[in-house]
């Protein structure tokens, strides 16, 4: 690579001093707590940016998740299904307010959820017929069983919020949410201000009030984290990690998420209209030097499509991808692809060339796409690597033309994975999930758990998808994720939530 320009150098350092210029002082050891992270803030809407203030605790869900992903009470005290499984009670937590002091009632809770259904989302994804208040509990009724809807009301699009934070067509206008913060201020797409809220349910906060920045360049958010003007850089890329590890002020966090680097391909574009097809584009994949030398994190490569801290879809027992260039060479010529005289695989005289799209809002994604353009090119594909904007992406998807695509799918978008999972892979794909691939039996085992409510039958289940996944890859997993921050080492008590649904503020406090 050549030496950088000075000028290039101080490029970040000057895009964080002016996307800080007009903000109050930042990162006073004991006052505001200062966070800069990628994420770009919608709106006052959950729809558009409910996920950020999930993360800056303003707003909460009716239920919530543990660390492992497992449902647990949040608004509602508890859960109950009927026999059927159409008919979910949840019974509201009394002495709840809003932000502007109103009292959570199971009426208002349940217009939130109204106001949220009546949107694109993951309500979506159940067949809701109906969503009322009775008594103090909200009660969904169903037109079919759907067993992950405790999922669903832990998506950050379902915070609720208080009546008077919706506009008359029901899109919110305010966050008055019920969380531990309360925003002070908004200026979207940028910057938000949060401080305690003492009538908190739950108890008051240690950290008394905290600044959001986003800061989309990986490299802005190492300054700053560095300099002392964020106090919590979330999401690192890979060349930051070792010099913020060498700084004395930060700690540097990580941990394993259910994200997973994958290749989409066209399953309807010979080679990859055959499981042996794609399963020799999996061979050709040195996974163990992509995570090793690029990402420096050893073990991360993707031996099956869930890491093993996804333990209620990890299968242990399923055979790993395998590296195997000669072999999947052979696959390849098998199938009628021999190498011509430039080592490019051909059939019918035409030669297999291909293009990767990718996108850079990850920083690891070009590098890891530049590093499969050799190794594919090994087993003689010729692939062009276009680096381009995400939505490329799904718009290749959707007028047919893309070939392969090297993206990062979160898999915990919702808190269980499964909901994500029906969307990628239902009959006829989806955007970032298979293309021109279907499996009745994956769409059988997926509609069986969709009812079980047995959960020795609900982990036979997750075997057999994921065993379908491993075997007939309709994506083609890379490596896992690891989400990574450098904290201030002048709090205690921080850490990396692995669903990132939070930023950890009220767990956090300024050491003494």
């Amino acid at each position: 690579m050549p030496p950088r320009t000075l000028v290039g150098a101080l490029r970040p350092l000057a895009l964080a001093v002016s996307l800080l210029a007009p903000w109050p002082a930042l990162a006073a050891p004991g006052g505001s707590f200062d966070i800069v992270a990628p994420f770009e803030i919608g709106g006052p809407d959950p729809s558009l940016s409910g996920f950020l203030f999930q993360r800056m605790q303003v707003g909460e869900t009716l239920l919530d998740v543990d660390r492992e992903g497992r449902p647990q009470p949040g608004l509602a005290t508890s859960w109950s299904v009927s026999a059927d499984g159409l008919v979910w009670t949840l019974p509201i937590r009394e002495g709840v307010r809003f932000h502007d002091g109103t009292a959570l009632t199971a009426e208002n809770a349940a217009a939130a959820l109204r106001f949220a259904r009546a949107k694109p989302g993951v309500l979506e994804r159940a067949r809701i017929e109906s969503v009322a208040a009775e008594g103090n509990s909200v009660v969904i009724r169903l037109a079919e069983p759907f067993a992950p809807l405790a999922a669903l009301l832990a998506h950050a699009s379902t915070i609720i919020l208080a009546p008077a934070s919706y506009g008359p067509d029901g899109t919110a206008t305010k966050v008055l949410g019920t969380g531990p913060y309360r925003l002070t201020r908004l200026e979207a797409p940028q910057r938000m201000a949060v401080e305690a809220f003492d009538a908190y349910w739950g108890g008051k906060p240690a950290i008394r009030q905290a600044t959001y920045l986003a800061a989309g360049r990986g490299e802005t958010r190492t300054l700053m984290a560095e300099s002392g003007d964020a106090d919590l850089a979330f999401q690192l890329d890979p060349p930051s990690i070792a010099r913020l590890k060498a700084n004395g002020a930060v700690e540097v966090m990580k941990v394993p998420l259910p994200r997973v680097m994958q290749i989409k391909l066209n399953a309807g574009l010979p080679p990859f209209d055959t499981a042996e097809g794609r399963l020799a584009l999996s061979e050709s994949i040195q996974r163990a030097g992509l995570a090793s030398a690029l990402l420096r994190a050893p073990g991360t490569g993707a031996t099956q499509l869930f890491p093993p801290s996804v333990e209620a879809w990890h299968d242990p027992d399923l055979a790993p991808l395998a590296t195997d260039p000669e072999r999947a060479r052979a696959r390849f010529e098998a199938l009628g692809w021999a190498p011509g005289a430039d080592g490019i695989l051909a059939k019918d005289g035409k030669p297999l060339r291909l293009k990767l799209l990718t996108y850079a809002d990850r920083p690891e994604l070009p590098l890891i796409a530049t590093a499969l353009q050799d190794q594919f090119r090994q087993v003689g594909l010729d692939v062009e690597v276009s680096v381009t904007n995400s939505s490329s992406i799904p718009a290749g998807h959707q007028d047919g033309t893309l070939q392969l695509a090297l993206a990062a799918r979160n898999y915990s978008l919702v808190p269980d994975p499964f909901v994500t999972l029906l969307g990628d892979f239902r009959d006829g794909g989806s955007d970032w999930g298979s293309m021109n691939w279907n499996d009745p039996a994956f769409h059988a085992a997926t509609k069986a758990l969709l009812a079980s409510t047995d959960p020795a039958e609900q982990t036979r289940l997750r075997r057999e998808i994921a065993a379908i996944l491993q075997r007939d890859l309709p994506v083609v997993p890379v490596v896992w994720y690891e989400q990574t921050a450098a904290v201030t080492k002048a709090v205690e008590g921080a850490a990396i939530d692995p669903f990132e649904r939070s930023f950890g503020l009220s767990k956090m406090a300024w050491k003494p």
